[in-house]
Formats: structure tokens, sequence, C-alpha cells
């Protein structure tokens, strides 16, 4: 289950329920699910702006490329729970766009885990170029990194 919603504060928020292939035999979330679910929430952020990834590859040449990833655990998160991932742009530079991201427990509102990714906008053969203008006008440019 995913559902989506934006609020006025620049973030969106998507629901994920955590399932059992998600976890070890304890029942705990395997950690390298966060960096998945981070990957979830970016793309319907993008969507939410008025965008498909999908087609900003296919139309105009331009990959979000990890560049740097980080994840800081505070709770585990369990089979079954009903998690929100929060996530917002946290800086948009003319070739790099940095994204941030909570994972909260919906019943409790605790947040389990924080993190951020930085992103180089590259061209089909890794190149970096610069964010095509169509998406500038939805990510603030803040310099010329």
């Amino acid at each position: 289950m995913t559902t989506v919603s934006m609020s006025t504060n620049d973030f969106a928020d998507t629901t994920i329920r955590v399932r059992y292939a998600e976890t070890d035999q304890m029942g705990v979330v395997y950690y390298g699910n966060y960096f998945t679910w981070f990957e979830v929430g970016r793309v319907e952020l993008l969507r939410q702006l008025g965008f498909e990834y999908k087609k900003m590859e296919a139309d105009d040449d331009s990959f979000i490329v990890v560049a740097s990833a980080n994840c800081r655990y505070k709770r585990s998160a369990r089979f079954d729970d009903l998690l929100t991932i929060r996530t917002r742009v946290i800086s948009a530079h003319r070739r790099t766009v940095e994204f941030g991201y909570e994972i909260l427990h919906q019943s409790s509102g605790e947040v389990l885990a924080t993190g951020e990714t930085v992103h180089v906008v590259c061209d089909r053969a890794g190149r970096p170029k610069s964010l095509p203008e169509k998406y500038r006008k939805l990510f603030p440019i803040q310099n010329e990194r």
C-alpha cells in the first residue's frame, strides 16, 4: 500500500506497510531497506512537484545519480508496521539536488530514521549536466554547483 500527500511545507508523505520480506527472523527491518524507502519517497515527491522521473530520463536525457547517501537509525521498524516516508528537497543547485527523509511510525508518530541523499544531474553517458530549465522552476537553484 502506498499513498502520498503533499504539504504546504514542501514535503511529500508516502505511506508504506512493512512487508515480511523486508525483515529478518526477528521481524526487524533490514537496514538497507531504508534506502529503498528513500527512493520511493523521492520518486513520489517528484510526482507531487509535477513530473515523473522516468519522463525526465526519457524526454530530457537527465538522470539524478546518487553521489552520497546517509541514514541515521533511531528505532527499529517491524513487520506489518505502517510507516510514513516524509521527503523534501533540502537544496537544489544547477547540477545537484539534495533530498531529506524521515521515516515515521504512523501510530506513534515516532521518528525511526532520518537521512539525506545528494544527486548529480547527468546525461545518459554519465556526464554531469545542468538541470533542464523546465525543472529549475520546481527546484530553487541556489548557486552554480
